[in-house]
């Protein structure tokens, strides 16, 4: 794992990312842990970029245990991926609600989400990209993922949601 500070690594600003998002695919080795199982792993995901958010990764499918998944009632609407349905995650006796959403029909342009999960970094014991341990973005809304080649500032904290 490398946390530490490179200056030679190419950092990407929040605020040069798009709005409306984009979606760009990534090789990148993606995995998501819980209570030692890893829920999910690619080096096949999307990430959705947005400005002033940190990078959200979705994870194919087929790449998902969803034998620790389950649908929830809850959803919520994006105004540009449309609307989200959610899944609680539970591993022997520990459990975690709306811990990763989904796009079953996303709106155009948005097409390549379908199906595909995000997980909530603060929502699960560990995220990584790549081998890097993530840091969650702020707030209860958004599941930005912050890794070391990511610089902010990132909405989310309190006081933010209405940017």
């Amino acid at each position: 794992m490398n946390n530490s500070y490179d200056s030679k690594v190419k950092k990407e600003s929040v605020w040069d990312y798009p709005r409306p998002p984009i979606v760009k695919g990534t090789s990148k080795h993606i995995k998501v842990v819980f209570a030692g199982k890893v829920i999910a792993e690619t080096k096949r995901a999307y990430r959705v970029l947005e400005t002033s958010h940190p990078p959200t990764y979705y994870i194919p499918p087929e790449d998902v245990r969803f034998d620790y998944l389950s649908p929830t009632s809850r959803q919520s609407v994006c105004e540009y991926k449309g609307l989200a349905s959610y899944y609680n995650l539970k591993v022997d006796q520990r459990s975690s609600k709306n811990a990763a959403w989904s796009y079953p029909t996303p709106n155009t342009g948005y097409e390549v989400l379908k199906d595909h999960l995000a997980f909530y970094p603060n929502k699960v014991d560990e995220c990584y990209v790549d081998g890097e341990k993530v840091i969650s973005q702020r707030g209860d809304f958004y599941g930005g993922w912050i890794t070391s080649d990511i610089v902010g500032p990132f909405k989310g904290p309190r006081g933010t949601e209405g940017w």
